[in-house]
């Protein structure tokens, strides 16, 4: 087996010098800048464990920073590598407070493998896992379903995801690519989700595909390739310094390799997003019981949280019932 990387995106939303640079910018039109963006959980220590625990065949961890890093991280452990946004983001983007930003340039680290999974850090490992469930015959695992673009709210990303369709729209056929791949379309793993795909199929072009929110499995090779036939419009993108509808995201390069076929099929049920609310309990309870291999925990302001720091707490003591032990990369 090939080596794999893990890539973590991280920021301190807490850090008073980050503070102070995003506010020089916080008033750019359009740009996505709301607190919850930012907002620190505390339980990032918990995806490492997860990591050791569950997943210690990584070659790799590169952990991106603005250039804080968390004071509990061990910092000269072998298998991290801590990369800061000037290292390898180009000097005219940067600062960057737009996660888009940071998730294009990816390929651009230093020593990253040719084969990645690319990690938020709302987004853990809850069970163990292999190799085959991110990379299998050399190519990403993930699961090619079709799924209309859907939501209207603040803080939606269809904007976004409609920017991707239309490049993938405007450079492949809809009917040769499904044609091409087809045991790749629908596949037994799929289950129940075949039938939005087969639901879909009169639509000449593509609607949208199901995006679960969790970590993406990469090759370095694809994003080299979006750059080189999209270089205006992911500079564009890179140019603002807030996330805006306007954006193109990593997601542009996931489809781009299920269009192509470049990936082998995976149970769509191998993981789960959850967003937190002001009712909570289900998901501390699938955290304990490990009901999903990959779980990500996400923050919204759909359902503004009451209290934070008592959900705060309620979560991390849900990690802590499966991951209580300290990591080789905690000090």
């Amino acid at each position: 087996m090939d080596k794999i990387d893990f890539v973590i995106t991280w920021v301190d939303g807490n850090d008073a010098a980050w503070q102070k640079e995003r506010d020089k910018y916080k008033k750019v039109k359009d740009g996505d800048n709301r607190n919850v963006r930012f907002r620190d959980w505390e339980n990032l220590q918990y995806l490492f464990r997860g990591i050791e625990e569950f997943t210690p065949w990584v070659n790799k961890v590169h952990f991106i920073t603005w250039g804080h890093v968390p004071k509990w991280l061990k910092e000269e452990h072998p298998k991290l590598n801590i990369v800061k946004h000037s290292d390898f983001i180009p000097e005219e983007y940067l600062p960057t407070f737009n996660s888009h930003t940071i998730e294009l340039n990816l390929h651009r680290i230093e020593g990253l493998a040719e084969k990645f999974v690319y990690f938020n850090d709302d987004t853990f490992i809850t069970k163990e896992m292999k190799e085959v469930d991110f990379f299998k015959k050399g190519l990403p695992s993930d699961s090619a379903i079709l799924s209309p673009v859907i939501g209207n709210f603040r803080g939606s990303i269809s904007p976004i995801i409609i920017n991707n369709m239309e490049i993938i729209n405007s450079t492949f056929q809809k009917s040769k690519v499904l044609k091409n791949n087809w045991k790749k379309w629908f596949h037994p793993l799929y289950k129940k989700d075949n039938i939005s795909t087969l639901l879909l199929l009169p639509w000449s072009k593509f609607v949208g595909f199901k995006n679960p929110h969790l970590p993406v499995s990469y090759l370095k090779e694809t994003f080299t390739i979006l750059w080189n036939l999209e270089e205006d419009l992911l500079d564009t993108t890179c140019k603002f310094k807030f996330r805006s509808k306007q954006n193109i995201n990593h997601w542009l390069m996931r489809y781009w390799q299920l269009v192509n076929g470049k990936f082998t099929p995976r149970d769509t049920k191998i993981g789960y997003c959850y967003s937190m609310t002001n009712n909570n309990k289900h998901i501390f309870n699938a955290i304990k019981n490990k009901k999903f291999y990959l779980t990500c925990v996400n923050d919204n302001d759909s359902d503004p949280i009451n209290d934070f720091e008592l959900e705060k707490e309620s979560l991390i003591d849900a990690f802590e019932h499966i991951l209580p032990n300290k990591s080789s990369f905690e000090k």
